[in-house]
């Protein structure tokens, strides 16, 4: 068996297994969406980590708030999308950073030596993007080596199946300009199916670092940070597969860094077969709980984690049907 043949048979199996993976959580879905009509639902499944809420409909692009006017000395901006197996979503992850058309930014692909054709879509962006295709050991070994050693003011990071919402950068960058003593950014996110399709939206209330302590809400795609946070705390830590991002917010919290939630839809999260989330479901239970145990100096229950968490999720519940309803407008 030659080195190539045995690299996709590799690859198909794990497809196949994510699908199995799949497949169990939406078991789940199904029974949560039965429980739906009940309070008891409500609470076993808030809206923010409902994805599926709706039958999938066009996203409309128009519906939002125009981008402000981006400044004339506008900040270095570096965004990273590490990737791997990703031809089929990358194209659009990439056009959805490029068309912000914002001048100060450093874009770059991070991959993983791909085998599905995503080498040649990067080849096919010419120079309008900064890429680079080799082994990693991992999502965020490869977020970090996107990084090294790049001069910027403001750093985030966008997985090669999520997209950026138009006028996102403009509308960060702006606010961080206005509100210096602010550290770290995130907003409201949009789920959408394989094809691009809506299916769920969720409206999250102002940012409460208690409940952060206990769950991780904070939507990772919509997430931008100034340099001087990853200057302090270091890098992803990639012993993490599944939390860095919680891992580093954490840590960030920790240092005293100042969090703002933005009143405005920044990103849109992508529900497919072969998502990572549903893919290392018990490599994220295991993570989850070492940074429980590191934050709390305990291993809380079930029960405490969800009476920790209740008084956010009743104000998410309670901002999911205000802009449902019309009376919040974003």
């Amino acid at each position: 068996m030659d080195g190539e043949f045995r690299q996709r048979l590799e690859h198909r199996l794990e497809q196949l297994e994510n699908r199995v993976a799949l497949l169990e959580r939406n078991l789940g879905f199904v029974a949560a969406g039965q429980r739906r009509g009940s309070l008891r639902g409500l609470w076993r499944r808030p809206p923010m980590w409902t994805f599926e809420q709706y039958l999938p409909r066009l996203l409309n692009l128009n519906a939002f708030k125009s981008a402000p006017a981006i400044p004339a000395n506008a900040p270095r901006v570096a965004m990273v999308t590490p990737s791997y197996n990703h031809a089929q979503y990358i194209g659009a992850t990439i056009d959805s950073i490029v068309n912000q058309a914002y001048p100060n930014l450093h874009y770059h692909v991070q991959d993983g030596a791909s085998i599905d054709g995503t080498v040649d879509l990067l080849k096919s962006r010419g120079n309008s993007i900064s890429w680079k295709s080799e082994p990693d050991q991992g999502q965020s070994n490869a977020i970090n080596l996107g990084f090294a050693g790049v001069d910027c003011e403001i750093m985030a990071y966008l997985n090669s199946d999520d997209m950026l919402l138009p006028g996102t950068l403009a509308h960060v960058v702006n606010y961080f300009m206005s509100h210096p003593d602010v550290d770290i950014v995130y907003g409201n996110r949009i789920f959408i199916d394989r094809d691009g399709l809506e299916v769920g939206r969720a409206v999250l209330p102002r940012h409460d670092g208690r409940t952060l302590q206990y769950a991780d809400y904070i939507p990772q795609e919509t997430m931008f940070w100034r340099k001087r946070v990853w200057d302090t705390i270091g890098p992803i830590d990639e012993s993490f597969h599944f939390a860095m991002d919680w891992d580093f917010i954490l840590r960030a919290q920790a240092a005293g860094f100042k969090f703002a939630r933005l009143p405005r839809f920044l990103s849109c999260f992508r529900i497919h077969d072969a998502q990572k989330t549903a893919a290392t479901y018990a490599v994220g239970v295991k993570e989850m709980g070492i940074l429980r145990r590191r934050v709390l100096g305990f291993d809380p229950t079930q029960i405490q984690i969800r009476r920790a968490i209740a008084p956010y999720l009743l104000r998410q519940v309670a901002y999911h049907y205000g802009y449902k309803l019309g009376v919040l407008r974003y």
